[in-house]
Order: structure tokens, then sequence, then C-alpha cells
């Protein structure tokens, strides 16, 4: 399959909730939003000390905020940036993708991050004809695993150290759900697709 679709610019997840593409003229917004929960981040997240400046944002939305095989969403709640959610990679040829996301410390516990999840992943699968969709979290964040679980989302394996953090390794849960299995779960729990 060689004519592949291109992920949305931008996903309204509801209102007041989007997801947009970032702009290079954003880098200073999400730059600041970074370094105001750099030590809430760090304790998953390995990509922190990367991220220095407004400048080093600029550059990694110009290398990688948006390509055919994969994208970057800020997370707009009100027009501000509250965190991302990557749509991480696109493997067109076993038409399967995977989801990474952060968000702000003073946003959490209102089931943000789980509604942008879900848009996204509607998108993928009705939009953009993939198949399986796969979210790799750290088995000892629960706050994030709660994400995939809240979603109906299988937890299929753990990986053993799969990810260098600073100065240890951290295993990752596998969580996982194909296209049939989401529309079950959707009609199931009253979310048809948008």
């Amino acid at each position: 399959m060689t004519n592949h679709y291109r992920p949305a610019q931008s996903l309204l997840v509801e209102d007041g909730l989007e997801l947009r593409v970032p702009e290079e003229g954003d880098s200073e917004e999400l730059f600041l939003k970074i370094d105001e929960n750099r030590q809430y981040l760090r304790e998953w997240l390995p990509w922190l000390d990367d991220v220095k400046s407004v400048e080093e944002e600029a550059a990694a939305i110009r290398q990688g905020a948006y390509s055919e095989n994969g994208c970057m969403y800020l997370i707009l709640l009100g027009g501000s940036i509250v965190g991302t959610v990557g749509l991480n990679s696109i493997d067109w040829a076993n038409r399967r993708f995977t989801i990474g996301y952060w968000l702000s410390e003073d946003s959490t516990g209102n089931g943000i991050v789980t509604k942008c999840c879900a848009r996204i992943i509607d998108h993928c699968f009705t939009d953009l004809d993939l198949h399986r969709a796969t979210i790799l979290v750290a088995v000892e964040n629960s706050i994030s695993r709660a994400v995939p679980e809240r979603l109906g989302m299988s937890l299929e394996g753990i990986e053993k150290d799969r990810e260098w953090l600073y100065d240890h390794f951290v295993d990752a849960a596998i969580y996982g759900v194909t296209a049939p299995n989401w529309n079950v779960i959707r009609n199931q729990s009253g979310h048809g697709h948008q």
C-alpha cells in the first residue's frame, strides 16, 4: 500500500479541546510549558535534557512535528498548550501506529489525554485505514497507564528495559487494540465516531 493518507493537521476533540500540529511560532509557549513541568515530567520522560531553550524546541518542531510517518499534536485547552500527543510512528506496511503523550501537572485528572488518544485512534482507524494501535508506558507509571486502561486497550505484555531514563532502565507495559476491537469498545461505551 503505497498511496498513504496523511494524518490530519488538526483534530477537534470536543468543544474547547483541540489537537493541532505545532508551528515554529508555538515553540516559545510549548517550551515554557515543558520548562514549568520539567521536574514533574522528568520522572518518566527521557528527552527533557534535549530541550533547554526555545531555539531547541523550534528546531525539534522543524525537524519532526509532521510527516506521513508520524506527527506531534499540541493539546490545546481553551486555546492554550497543556501538553502533546504524539502519533509517534506509523507503520503503513503493517497498518499500525503508536501513541505517546504528556500533560502539564495542573491539567491532569480531567480525562484530557484519554479523550485526545481516543480521537487520534478514531482518526487513524476511520480516516487513515490503519488497523492496530499501541501505547507503551513505563510499568510503574500508574497515572499514564490509566489512559490505555480507560480506553479499553489490552495489556499485551511487558518489555524489559525498554527505555534508558537518565540513570536507569525502565520496563514498559505494552497496550494494544485493533480496529475491530475498538469499534466494539466504542459501541459498548456509547462513544460513537464523531
